[in-house]
């Protein structure tokens, strides 16, 4: 089970990361000129969503229908996942924050990426 507080340390541990506020959301986003939104964080707490291809989506889903879903809306067409964050461990989270994280980063951001 992932915490909120813990959602917001491991998406503030990647490069560059900054957290502003999404309406009555919290966003994580990549500190750079557009500054792309890589997760949102609900005030329920309930989930979290990511920002994938559909491929990415579809194999996350697949493979773990219990944490990730498709957003209910035109984003989740374009891959917009959320996460079940009672079902999901740490590891799994760092995944797809780190999925969701490269394609919000310029490119000549992601070697500051640590493995």
């Amino acid at each position: 089970m992932i915490k909120p507080e813990k959602l917001r340390a491991e998406a503030l541990k990647l490069p560059r990361a900054l957290e502003r506020p999404h309406f009555d959301w919290a966003s994580f986003r990549v500190d750079a000129p557009k500054g792309k939104i890589f997760c949102t964080l609900p005030p329920h707490h309930e989930f979290s969503n990511v920002f994938l291809t559909p491929d990415e989506q579809k194999m996350l889903c697949e493979a773990e229908p219990d944490i990730f879903f498709q957003v209910p809306n035109k984003w989740g067409l374009n891959g917009a996942t959320s996460i079940r964050l009672a079902k999901c461990d740490l590891a799994t989270l760092r995944s797809a924050l780190i999925m969701s994280w490269r394609h919000a980063a310029p490119a000549k951001f992601h070697g500051e990426l640590k493995s």
